[in-house]
């Protein structure tokens, strides 16, 4: 009996420490082929004109997407849009495109994944993923581009971390969650990307979700800087100059002396409307 309870600890501490290591990023070297002289582009206004039907912002400033309210119609020209981005052969595309094509991409299949098992009160009970110790639909192979069955896990941690090496993906990629940094209102495009990449960081920073202080002027920032701490810069102060660089002056101002942050937090919610 000692032994068995031992074990199940063990198995209870084993899966707590999965539920909580992020992924590493490593590179997928396949789809590191590219082709800068190209100037085609990819349509995705009907990833724009879903997300202007149904994103809401709340009376915190947090945007929400109505899954409830999805109407049948939409959801047909959701899924049309994601086959016609898994048609594309964007190997032949230039850098820029390919990052626009993966973001959108990756936030029109979370919703999609969300949408076929609503209603849900947290993306983390959409149980798809392979294997004992997982959760939530990232490992699941969801899609199918240029022959590679793909997971939301591999677009983020294979394709878009390791070969673009921009912090500013964490505020790209949205994991339908209260906590993560809101689904953009337009969809990326190669010609605005810097701009909207700059806004989306910013927006989430200055947001009590990027990092706020408490009553015990305790610094407690969102969870991604934790998880994601490789991505931001090789220490916790890093992290800080990281997030001074977008926040507005006096929320720099008050993080000017630190040089670590006390601790993180992250809402799993579904960012669904209230």
């Amino acid at each position: 009996m000692k032994r068995l309870i031992s074990g199940l600890l063990l198995f209870g501490l084993f899966a707590a420490h999965q539920a909580a290591a992020a992924p590493e990023a490593d590179l997928w070297e396949r789809w590191t082929a590219h082709d800068d002289t190209s100037a085609e582009t990819i349509d995705h206004a009907a990833w724009t004109g879903f997300l202007g039907e149904y994103l809401h912002e709340d009376d915190e400033d947090v945007t929400r997407l109505d899954y409830g309210g999805v109407e049948a119609a939409d959801r047909e020209r959701l899924d049309r849009y994601i086959e016609r981005l898994e048609g594309v052969s964007i190997s032949d595309y230039s850098r820029a495109e390919q990052f626009a094509y993966w973001v959108n991409l990756y936030n029109a299949v979370t919703v999609d994944v969300v949408l076929e098992h609503y209603p849900v009160e947290s993306i983390r009970d959409i149980d798809i993923s392979p294997g004992w110790f997982s959760s939530g639909p990232w490992g699941a192979k969801l899609v199918t581009v240029e022959g590679e069955e793909l997971s939301l896990d591999d677009i983020e941690h294979r394709i878009l971390r390791p070969i673009w090496s921009d912090p500013r993906i964490h505020y790209a990629v949205n994991c339908a969650s209260v906590g993560c940094p809101d689904l953009q209102p337009d969809a990326f495009t190669a010609v605005d990307m810097e701009d909207q990449l700059d806004r989306a960081a910013r927006g989430y920073v200055n947001d009590s979700r990027g990092f706020t202080i408490d009553d015990n002027n305790d610094l407690i920032v969102s969870s991604i800087y934790h998880w994601f701490q490789e991505d931001f810069g090789e220490s916790e102060l890093q992290v800080i100059k990281h997030l001074q660089e977008y926040a507005d002056e006096s929320g720099a101002a008050m993080i000017e002396r630190r040089t670590e942050y006390d601790s993180h937090r992250y809402d799993w919610s579904l960012n669904d409307v209230e």
